[in-house]
């Protein structure tokens, strides 16, 4: 394996364990693996032209043709360096919103170039994890963490801002942790994971991007999280848990799972080991026939 230039941040993995980007057919057949990496990449999306995917890797950002046809190529943070694995390309393919572990929001193009702050400051704990954008690309939608007391993470809900920046809005007020919060294609939905149903139990819900209309689309005894829906709206991904785990920690027997808007056609598309890091963000190809995800097996 080729040695790659990924800084070493945050997880690392096991002895003998890798990296594997990889894409599918949403049926499940025609696995291919990208790239393979001896250090972590996580959360791939795909460039609006189908062409290059865009990962994570040591809190930077980095892009690969699809078809692995190249090595990877870092893009240009300016002065970010703890970028965590929350991004999202704008719908014309121009602009890249990220998450930065200083707790806010930055826009920068999508060649790379000095990061544009999006976020607002709070006198008080109010930290942002980008994970949506109207299809429009006017709106972000991101999951807001508020302190109660000492509690740094006890409140972890559903919130909205404009992309160009603006007035916060917030969408969810639970004391369970929401997260995954994405825009359906139509722009009438958000699409999310949260254990409002059951605390320490994840499933998926979507409401109206008001915050109205607030349904559960899964009930089952598996820990559902990061739904995301295919860009011809007929198709939802999503990372199912074994029973039991809290929250969406790594090195876990995940599968990889289908179903259709309405809840119904649920399916199995491939198992493996993953999770954090998996597919954080939305992972769809363009034409709704691929997904890309990271399995991080150990040989």
């Amino acid at each position: 394996m080729p040695t790659t230039p990924f800084a070493r941040r945050g997880r690392e993995l096991q002895q003998g364990q890798l990296s594997e980007l990889t894409t599918i057919s949403f049926d499940g057949s025609d696995r291919r693996v990208v790239f393979t990496a001896s250090e972590v990449i996580e959360a791939p999306n795909w460039t609006p032209d189908g062409r290059t995917l865009v990962f994570n890797a040591g809190g930077e950002l980095w892009r690969i043709p699809s078809d692995g046809s190249a090595a990877p190529e870092k893009i240009d943070t300016g002065h970010l360096r703890d970028l965590n694995n929350d991004h999202v390309l704008s719908p014309d393919g121009q602009t890249i919103y990220v998450s930065s572990d200083d707790g806010h929001l930055y826009a920068l193009p999508i060649g790379g170039g000095t990061p544009r702050r999006v976020s607002n400051t709070y006198p008080h704990r109010h930290h942002y994890y980008l994970h949506g954008i109207s299809p429009d690309g006017k709106t972000l939608s991101y999951v807001g963490i508020n302190a109660i007391g000492d509690n740094q993470w006890a409140k972890v809900n559903i919130w909205t801002i404009p992309a160009d920046g603006g007035p916060d809005t917030q969408l969810t007020d639970f004391l369970v942790p929401n997260d995954g919060a994405e825009y359906s294609p139509d722009g009438q939905w958000i699409w999310f994971n949260s254990e409002q149903g059951s605390p320490g139990h994840a499933q998926i819900y979507r409401m109206r991007t008001d915050g109205s209309e607030l349904t559960q689309v899964t009930f089952d005894e598996r820990v559902n999280w990061f739904p995301h829906v295919s860009p011809d709206g007929q198709s939802i991904a999503y990372l199912s848990y074994p029973p039991g785990t809290q929250g969406h920690p790594a090195d876990k027997d995940v599968i990889l799972r289908f179903m259709r808007p309405d809840g119904t056609g649920t399916r199995d598309i491939i198992g493996f080991n993953g999770g954090q890091g998996t597919i954080n963000v939305n992972s769809w190809a363009p034409d709704s026939k691929r997904f890309a995800y990271v399995a991080y097996p150990v040989r």
